[in-house]
């Protein structure tokens, strides 16, 4: 799946812009592209913007209200829509859809793809919950 052409084509770019250039969902729906100028490319796995959704169902209404995410690894992405010239909303296969994902937020998950993702694992080790859903984790003490 491709974001329409031309949806980003009036956009000023730079090299330190977090404006992408370019978008795409692979044909298995589970990853986006984002491509910026100077030949930059993150690639998000759907479940990372699923869990790390800028929604109040996930971060809540203020801190210490977050909502942990588990259960989410199939989850893919049905389509994309653009909200405004600074963001896009993802309708994810789950039926989640209220999240809007700014340029720089989405900039900042792919920089620091490897931290976000390390604290959320560890989050979800924590808590004894699973990328799978229907799975229950067992602790032995």
């Amino acid at each position: 799946m491709k974001i329409s052409p031309g949806l980003f084509s009036d956009m000023a770019h730079d090299l330190t812009s977090t404006v992408p250039r370019r978008m795409a969902v692979n044909q298995a729906k589970d990853c986006l592209s984002i491509d910026y100028a100077g030949d930059l490319r993150h690639q998000l796995p759907a479940e990372y913007l699923r869990v790390l959704s800028p929604s109040a169902e996930v971060r809540g209404h203020g801190t210490g209200q977050e909502v942990l995410q588990f259960g989410k690894r199939l989850v893919t992405i049905d389509s994309i829509a653009k909200s405004g010239n600074y963001a896009i909303q993802i309708h994810f296969s789950d039926g989640h859809n209220s999240g809007i994902f700014t340029w720089d937020y989405l900039y900042d998950l792919g920089a620091n793809y490897n931290s976000h993702w390390g604290s959320y694992l560890e989050t979800l080790n924590q808590a004894g919950q699973s990328r799978d859903a229907d799975t229950q984790v067992v602790k032995l003490v």
